[in-house]
């Protein structure tokens, strides 16, 4: 006997279907998510396996039940929340949703059309490691771009000179220039031998001279806020600045943590011999990519995971393409940001680009026109365990020869 299980997972309880191989319901409830929930989950499911099979659908394929029912030795299969809400008309005509309603449709989905989906196959730990590192590094430089943004802002309004003295409001030079002087005020008698000796505390590395920076500050257009105003965002700046500076440290902390765990990777040179990839470019590759070169039996798979293949709607005479939506985005990210660095390196993805500029596409559309180009080559080296070699690049060595 065969046994199918849905689970409609939640934040405080999970919702659970288990069904037999001709649909009947042999057990349905509610399980907390708690150690002890997680565990009387495993314990039952395991009764239920027996000598037969028992496979899981869940609709997420990651999380701390995913790792509990894996540890467990269960088959787990994730669907897609896409594939489950096209389901729910086959049980309802109103196509209502209920979370015991959604955990039945998913196990009744595996037992029909169980076929059409893989079990998850957990990635190693190195690149669960580097997953972790990655993905907590994005987020934070997420909150640091907001944080950038809105201190840029204040000081565009309330002292313009500041926020154009440096190239990054972020740098640690610039935010250690705020802390010291976060009000126009504060800055009125800083002239060339202050600032030099400034520069010099802080191993300024730009390019720029003293007379220039100074010159950004002061031919800045004015404020015009009043005093209060002023002496209130001054306290703003340094609050931002306070959060700013230890969350930039901790990045550049978080990217060496990174390097490391990409060099002890088994794929990590692999990635990182594509041109101009990057430690931390190449972890976001290898994080997404996974190790699993089942995961990906074909580039055009590949690529529509990454989100670099358009979707075509065609019926009768009427044939739309339009963009993915439904993708892995953190891939797609790390995929079109290395795509438009190696157009600096390499002649040939110059050339890809500057064709799809041609044709009248935008950057972000040439960009993933040179992005699909590179996820051929990508998913060749890592169907093959190979670090990319220009000299079997066939097209680059075509246009090295033209």
């Amino acid at each position: 006997m065969r046994f199918f299980v849905g689970i409609d997972w939640a934040s405080r309880a999970h919702a659970v279907c288990i069904i037999d191989q001709t649909g009947r319901i042999r057990w349905q409830g509610s399980i907390p998510h708690t150690a002890e929930g997680l565990t009387e989950l495993v314990g039952r499911l395991r009764r239920f396996r027996g000598p037969g099979r028992l496979r899981v659908a869940l609709e997420r394929p990651s999380g701390l039940l995913v790792d509990s029912l894996v540890d467990a030795g269960l088959e787990v299969v994730p669907i897609h929340p896409n594939a489950l809400k096209a389901t729910r008309p086959r049980y309802s005509a109103a196509c209502g949703k209920s979370d015991p309603g959604d955990a039945f449709i998913l196990a009744d989905l595996l037992r029909l059309d169980g076929h059409r989906f893989p079990a998850l196959r957990p990635p190693s730990d190195e690149t669960r490691a580097l997953r972790a590192l990655v993905r907590g590094r994005d987020d934070l430089v997420t909150q640091r771009v907001a944080l950038a943004n809105q201190l840029r802002a204040l000081l565009e309004r309330v002292w313009p000179g500041a926020a154009a003295i440096f190239a990054d409001i972020d740098s640690p030079i610039a935010l250690a220039f705020l802390a010291r002087y976060p009000t126009p005020h504060s800055a009125a008698r800083l002239g060339e031998k202050r600032l030099a000796q400034f520069l010099g505390q802080h191993a300024y590395s730009g390019r720029r001279p003293v007379v220039e920076l100074l010159a950004r500050l002061r031919t800045a257009p004015a404020s015009q806020v009043g005093e209060a105003e002023a002496e209130a965002s001054g306290d703003l700046v340094r609050a931002l600045v306070a959060v700013l500076t230890p969350l930039v440290g901790q990045l550049q902390q978080l990217s060496a943590a990174i390097e490391a765990a990409l060099a002890q990777h088994p794929d990590g040179r692999l990635v990182q011999s594509l041109p101009r990839s990057g430690a931390v470019n190449a972890a976001q590759i290898l994080a997404e990519l996974g190790d699993d070169r089942a995961r990906f039996p074909s580039d055009e798979q590949f690529a529509a995971e990454g989100g670099l293949a358009p979707v075509t709607h065609a019926s009768g005479q009427h044939k739309a393409v339009v963009f993915r939506w439904a993708c892995n985005k953190r891939l797609r990210r790390a995929l079109t940001t290395f795509a438009d660095n190696s157009r600096h390196a390499s002649r040939w993805a110059a050339l890809v680009y500057q064709r799809a500029r041609a044709r009248g596409c935008r950057h972000q559309h040439a960009i993933r026109i040179l992005a699909r180009a590179w996820a051929r080559i990508l998913w060749r080296c890592w169907q093959d365990r190979a670090p990319y070699d220009v000299r079997r690049h066939r097209a680059a060595q075509a246009l090295a020869a033209a």
